[in-house]
């Protein structure tokens, strides 16, 4: 079987996210998203959110699990017996860091861990999760950047109910 993990906060889980979720499922028989659980962040979501909201959106894909970790990456890639790692790629900017963490993560793994990358879909260049929570927490529109059942829930993040209302009367 060839297996795969995508790691990362998803916090929140983006549109993005999902898409390189959605491919990398097509190319391995087992995906196991999994969320970052690192304790020198505070981040919008917990971890159990995360993994919640997470196993919501990939309900239609059979072969993704969800799951978290904490501490280093090559080593939970070990316990799940896992060798590739899926990094999404939006910009040149992105690849210079994914490039380093790739090339470290294959270092300390003696060479048993490599990192598959996928350039986001072009529609899904832009986001990110930052970007995603900056235009909620101004009270802007998410709709195309995060799953349907996902935009209230970051509003409610921020307090903000009026979207909601706004949303009932269109």
């Amino acid at each position: 079987m060839k297996n795969a993990v995508y790691p990362g906060s998803f916090d929140p889980m983006t549109l993005g996210h999902l898409d390189v979720i959605e491919r990398a499922a097509k190319m391995f028989d087992t995906l196991t998203v999994s969320v970052l659980n690192n304790k020198a962040k505070s981040p919008l979501f917990s971890v159990e959110e995360r993994v919640n909201i997470l196993q919501e959106a990939t309900a239609h894909l059979d072969n993704v699990k969800v799951d978290s970790f904490s501490g280093l990456l090559i080593d939970y890639c070990k316990k799940l017996g896992v060798h590739v790692v899926i990094r999404g790629l939006r910009a040149i900017t992105d690849f210079e860091y994914e490039l380093q963490v790739a090339q470290t993560n294959r270092k300390l793994s003696n060479g048993d861990v490599d990192t598959l990358f996928l350039t986001t879909s072009l529609e899904y260049a832009y986001l990110s999760s930052s970007s995603v929570k900056e235009i909620a927490c101004f009270g802007g529109d998410i709709r195309q950047c995060v799953p349907a059942f996902l935009v209230q829930k970051v509003y409610d993040k921020f307090g903000i109910t009026a979207f909601k209302q706004e949303q009932q009367n269109t």
